[in-house]
């Protein structure tokens, strides 16, 4: 395993990892708030905290699902293309890489245009909305690259990041 494999799957485990933290402040957030409720105190701006983890739990991990084949992929359509699927998965992680860096590009931007503006968050926390999008922007840089590594691992070996799915395992036999 060359030092580049190792680095690029340690930074989708990470992501994971960080996406897996998210979700566990999204339950402490809202146990939070139950508790806050309970004992007559407030806790502002705790709805708008839990979808900032939500946010950071979703595109956190999408990287490292992608790489765990837990994304919805058309492996049926794959499976039917014969020999022709390794066109068919060329184009696809292809239109996922450009439409990821996309994302990726514009996503930056609108969090430096936030960033400028000093936006704020419309609830009672007034929190920089840089902040949550800056969590947006790296799952979506992650994302761009796991997909081009993907694809360019296609290319040029072949194979993919990805391990199979149910649907896949059909086509390896």
């Amino acid at each position: 395993m060359t030092a580049i494999r190792r680095v690029l799957d340690t930074l989708y485990l990470a992501g994971g990892v960080v996406a897996a933290v998210f979700t566990v402040l999204i339950l402490a957030i809202i146990v939070a708030q139950m508790v806050a409720r309970w004992t007559g105190l407030t806790f502002p701006g705790a709805a708008d905290y839990a979808g900032y983890c939500m946010a950071g739990a979703s595109f956190f991990a999408f990287a490292y699902a992608l790489n765990h084949g837990a994304h919805i992929r058309v492996s049926i359509a794959l499976n039917a293309m014969g020999r022709y699927r390794r066109w068919g998965e060329t184009f696809c992680y292809a239109v996922g890489a450009a439409v990821t860096t996309f994302v990726a590009r514009y996503a930056w931007k609108y969090m430096l245009q936030s960033h400028k503006f000093k936006d704020v968050s419309q609830g009672q926390d007034a929190t920089p909305l840089w902040i949550p999008q800056l969590v947006m922007v790296i799952g979506s840089i992650l994302l761009a690259i796991a997909f081009w590594d993907n694809l360019v691992r296609l290319l040029v070996t072949g194979t993919t990041n990805v391990q199979d799915d149910l649907t896949d395992q059909s086509h390896a036999e």
